[in-house]
């Protein structure tokens, strides 16, 4: 892999430590910042999260990261809530998101089959083929904790995950990539993910 220069941007979310480590375990020194020109000049860019999406914007908001984050054109990966954060609006807290990749994260609807929060390992169906997805089997696991999500019928998914309804796993707009899952806790298939993501 060619050197890459990623940083983590600092929103708060309480896995930064686990992303960061994941990535030096694949050689990379993720440097964790909420300085914009430190994130601008970065090859690569990561927004992690776990938390809610009012205040994971606010936090965005309060570091003035929101528009710069908007206006990058290197490739950029969203981490579960890192990931809701990139889609137009929330329907937690009626958040208004930073409108990146088209859609609406809703509650996910549960039954006495699917506890809410989703939560533990579950099986991606690939839709579409993309670099991201390189080398990831077709029934490959990752490691799931949410309550919210981004319904696939309604957003241009990559891959799905099936809990209850299918949802999205993984997508990608324009250099603006998100994964539902934790790629940090998902084994071999999280860290060729990651891989991937630094291929791009």
């Amino acid at each position: 892999m060619s050197p890459v220069d990623v940083v983590l941007v600092n929103a708060g979310g309480t896995n930064i430590g686990s992303v960061r480590y994941a990535l030096e375990r694949l050689g990379v020194d993720a440097q964790v910042s909420d300085d914009e020109v430190r994130i601008r000049a970065a090859s690569h860019v990561i927004l992690p999260g776990v938390g809610a999406a009012a205040p994971g914007m606010q936090c965005l908001h309060d570091s003035g990261l929101v528009e710069v984050i908007r206006r990058l054109e290197q490739p950029v990966l969203g981490i579960c809530l890192g990931m809701q954060l990139l889609f137009d609006r929330s329907e937690e807290g009626s958040t208004r998101c930073l409108g990146l990749i088209p859609g609406e994260v809703r509650r996910i609807k549960g039954d006495r089959c699917h506890r809410v929060p989703h939560m533990g390992w579950n099986r991606l169906k690939r839709l579409i083929d993309d670099p991201l997805l390189d080398g990831l089997a077709e029934d490959a696991f990752t490691y799931f904790v949410h309550s919210f999500a981004a319904h696939s019928c309604e957003v241009s998914a990559l891959a799905t995950v099936d809990y209850g309804a299918p949802l999205a796993a993984v997508v990608r707009h324009r250099n603006f990539c998100g994964v539902q899952f934790h790629p940090e806790r998902s084994g071999r298939v999280g860290s060729r993910l990651l891989r991937n993501f630094l291929g791009l």
